[in-house]
């Protein structure tokens, strides 16, 4: 049984582009509020780092919180649309949202580089 929440909208133009709309500042601040708690961001990354794409819970759960408060967690970034997540057996395995990862690259993608005149 899957459970997968729908990808997230891209978020944003790049941020050198144009001002945000409301509705890409709320995309935006979804996703930068998800990754603002230490726990999620260190859960984020264990994902995305892992070998394979994906993650069981079992493999990335010992980051010095309880269970629950892990599984708290996963679901906030599950929400913010930045993990789906898939049942097998008795475990989850987390996967980021490749969506996300683009939306997030897209949005600095040209921060560092200078406006072309």
């Amino acid at each position: 049984m899957s459970h997968t929440t729908e990808p997230p909208a891209p978020c944003c133009p790049p941020l050198t582009e144009r001002p945000f709309t409301a509705e890409e500042s709320e995309r935006a601040a979804r996703m930068f509020k998800a990754l603002g708690d230490p726990v999620r961001l260190r859960l984020f990354s264990s994902v995305a780092s892992h070998e394979g794409g994906e993650a069981c819970v079992c493999d990335i759960s010992d980051v010095g919180v309880s269970q629950p408060t892990v599984s708290h967690h996963l679901k906030k970034l599950k929400e913010a649309g930045l993990l789906a997540s898939e049942r097998r057996g008795t475990w989850v395995y987390y996967r980021v949202e490749p969506s996300a990862l683009a939306a997030m690259g897209a949005l600095f993608g040209a921060a560092g580089r200078p406006a072309t005149p």
